[in-house]
C-alpha cells in the first residue's frame, strides 16, 4: 500500500507521556486516594454494584513497582462511532503490556463488542501496531455498536475469557460503552473470574466529561477539523461576499462542538441547545436571532455571514421536542405501516393533522415542506425520529429568508440574501489525531495497563491535568460508578453514566457570550488553518479553548 510522506513521517512520531509513566514500568507506584460514592442515587448504585462500588481513586507516581507479577493476556475493544486517536489507546496499550513481560499478549477483538461475542480477534504484534501509530479511524480492528448488557452475552464473554487466558478486557467507547464495562466488570467479579475491566474515554461530542475527565479523546482533532473548514468558509465569505453560510455540526446531545468551534473561528451566530432550552426558546426566536443579524450587517453592506447550527439543536426546542414526542407516538406500532402505505404526501398529510394535536400541527404547520417530511423518514431501532437525519441548517435557513421577506415589505431590511449549507460530521471522526489526542490516546492506552497490572477492574482509565504540558499531566485511575446516576431507558430504571452538556455559567460559555454581539454584526473571523504536527509548541500542542478557558 503506498503511503503519503504525512503518514510515514507520522509513524515515526513518538507520542509524549505523563512524567510519571516516562519512568519505566518498574518504576512506577500507585498511590490510593479516598473512596467513591456515585453522583446520585447512591443506595440504588451501590446495591447494583456491590462488587465495584465505593472503590478508591488511584494515582500513579515515581517509585518502585509493587504489582505482583503474572502473565497478562488482555483483550481490547473499540466501541461506538469512530474518534481520532483510538489507534493510539491501543499502542500505548501494546506498549505497556510488552515492556512489562514480552510474553505478554494483546488481542484485539474485531468489529466492537460483537467481536468478543463471536470470539472473532487477532493477535497484535509489533509489524501490526507499527502500521496504525499515530493514525485516524478505528479501521485497526474495526469497531461496533452491540451493547454488552445481558446475562446471555456475559456468558458467552465468559467462555472466550477462559478460552484465551484473558486476564483483562479494556473497552475504549463512550458513555453508554463504558456503562456496559461497568457492568461487565460487576458480573467479573461477582462471578470470580479473575477478569479485570477497564474503560477509556471516547467521544468528538465532548459530552463524556466531568470533574475527573477533563476531555474525552477524538474532542480536540474533530473540533480542529471542523474549525479549519468553518475558518476555510468564513474566508470564503469574506472574499465573495454574497452568501450566508448555514453550517451544522455534530453533537447531538450537548453543543460542545458548536461552541468550540465558535471560539475557534468567531463566527457571526452560533447556536447554543443548552442556551434554547434554559430560555425556552422557539423556532421563531431563533430564526428571529440570526435574521437580525443578517440585517444588522446588511445595513452595514455586508451581505455575507456564518452561522453555526449543533446537530441536535430542534430536540432543544420545546415545542419541538413536544412535536417529536407526538410524532413518535402517532406512529407506533402498526400506524407505522398504516402510515408507509399511504401513496401520496397529501395522504400522509391529512393523516399527520388528524393524528396531532392542534399545539403540535401548529408547530408542523410552519415547517418547510421538506423538513416536515424528514421527521418521517426511517425511525431509529426504538421507533424514534432520527433528529440528526433533519436538516436543520436548512430549515433555519429557510424561516430566516421568509422573515427577511416580510421585513424587506416593512423597509426594515434592505439587503440581499442567499445561503449556503454545510454539515460537518464525518470529516473529523477518522482525522489523523493531532499531536494532543495523539499523546492524550497513547497515555491513556498506557495507563490502562497500569489499572490492569496492579489489580484494578471496573475502572476508568483517567489522565488529567491536560492543560498544561504532557510532562505535567497526571495518570491514574477512577471508578466508573462514580459517574453514575439512574436513568429511565426504554421504560426501565437504568445505570447510566450523566451526560455532561454545556455550562451556561462555565467560562467558555461566558467568554462567548460576552462577545457574540459584536461578532454578529462585525466581520471578525478567525482562521485556525489547518492542524500542525511539526513546529513549535505552542503551535502544534495547543489544546481547545475549551479546556483553556475551564483550566485558565
Amino acid at each position: 500500500m503506498a503511503l503519503s510522506p504525512l503518514q510515514k513521517a507520522r509513524y515515526e512520531y513518538s507520542p509524549k507521556l505523563p512524567g510519571m509513566l516516562r519512568n519505566g514500568i518498574a518504576d512506577i507506584c500507585v498511590k490510593e486516594g479516598a473512596p467513591t460514592q456515585s453522583v446520585a442515587d447512591q443506595d440504588r448504585i451501590k446495591a447494583l454494584f456491590p462488587n465495584t462500588y465505593g472503590k478508591k481513586e488511584v494515582t500513579f507516581e515515581k517509585g518502585k513497582n509493587t504489582a505482583a507479577p503474572k502473565k497478562q493476556v488482555v483483550g481490547v475493544i473499540l466501541s461506538g462511532g469512530q474518534a481520532p486517536g483510538g489507534h493510539n489507546v491501543i499502542c500505548g496499550l501494546y506498549d505497556a503490556v510488552k515492556a512489562t513481560d514480552k510474553d505478554n499478549v494483546l488481542l484485539g477483538f474485531k468489529g466492537g463488542p460483537s467481536g468478543l461475542i463471536e470470539d472473532d480477534y487477532i493477535e497484535f504484534d509489533d509489524a501490526f501496531i507499527d502500521a496504525y501509530r499515530n493514525t485516524g479511524g478505528f479501521d485497526i480492528i474495526g469497531s461496533g455498536r452491540t451493547k454488552l448488557e445481558t446475562e446471555e452475552q456475559f456468558e458467552i464473554v465468559t467462555k472466550v475469557a477462559e478460552k484465551h487466558g484473558l486476564t483483562a478486557i479494556v473497552i475504549i467507547g463512550g458513555d453508554d460503552s463504558n456503562t456496559n464495562a461497568a457492568v461487565l466488570a460487576e458480573y467479573m467479579a461477582a462471578h470470580n473470574t479473575g477478569v479485570q475491566v477497564i474503560g477509556c474515554p471516547k467521544t468528538i461530542d465532548g459530552d463524556l466529561k466531568n470533574e475527573d475527565i477533563e476531555i474525552s479523546f477524538g474532542f480536540d482533532t474533530a473540533t480542529k477539523t471542523y474549525s479549519e473548514l468553518i475558518g476555510n468558509i468564513e474566508r470564503d465569505a469574506n472574499s465573495a461576499k454574497k452568501y450566508w453560510h448555514f453550517v451544522k455540526v455534530m453533537g447531538r446531545s450537548a453543543s460542545h462542538v458548536a461552541l468550540e468551534c465558535a471560539l475557534e473561528t468567531q463566527p457571526n451566530i452560533c447556536l447554543i441547545g443548552e442556551e434554547v432550552a434554559a430560555k425556552k426558546m422557539s423556532l421563531s426566536q431563533i430564526a428571529d436571532q440570526i435574521a437580525d443579524s443578517v440585517a444588522k450587517r446588511a445595513a452595514n453592506g455586508d451581505n455575507f455571514g456564518v452561522a453555526i447550527i449543533p446537530e441536535g439543536i430542534v430536540e432543544f426546542v420545546p415545542e419541538f421536542s413536544m412535536l417529536i414526542g407526538e410524532i413518535n407516538e402517532l406512529l407506533a406500532g402498526e400506524n407505522t405501516a398504516k402510515f408507509n402505505a399511504l401513496s401520496t404526501w397529501e395522504d400522509k398529510y391529512a393523516f399527520i393533522k388528524a393524528g396531532l394535536t392542534d399545539e403540535a400541527m401548529s408547530v408542523f404547520e410552519v415547517l418547510p415542506q421538506g423538513i416536515q417530511q424528514q421527521l418521517f423518514l426511517e425511525r431509529d431501532p426504538h421507533g424514534n425520529v432520527q433528529v440528526s437525519l433533519i436538516e436543520s441548517e436548512k430549515l433555519f435557513s429557510a424561516m430566516v429568508k421568509e422573515k427577511l421577506a416580510k421585513m424587506k415589505e416593512a423597509g426594515t431590511y434592505k439587503g440581499k440574501f442567499s445561503a449556503q449549507h454545510h454539515f460537518f460530521g464525518y470529516e473529523g471522526r477518522c482525522a489523523f489525531p493531532s499531536n494532543f489526542d495523539a499523546d492524550y490516546c497513547y497515555s491513556l492506552g498506557y495507563n490502562a495497563f497500569m489499572l490492569i497490572q496492579y489489580g484494578y477492574t471496573g475502572y476508568l482509565s483517567k489522565v488529567s491535568n491536560l492543560s498544561k504540558p504532557a510532562e505535567e499531566w497526571i495518570a491514574g485511575g477512577m471508578p466508573i460508578s462514580k459517574m453514575f446516576n439512574m436513568e429511565r431507558r426504554n421504560g426501565k430504571d437504568k445505570p447510566v453514566i450523566r451526560k455532561a452538556l454545556v455550562e451556561l455559567d462555565g467560562k467558555p460559555f461566558k467568554y462567548f457570550e460576552e462577545r457574540r454581539a459584536a461578532w454578529a454584526v462585525e466581520t471578525a473571523y478567525t482562521y485556525p488553518g489547518a492542524i500542525q504536527y511539526y513546529g513549535p509548541s505552542e503551535v502544534c500542542d495547543i489544546t481547545t479553548k475549551t479546556l483553556a478557558l475551564e483550566k485558565g
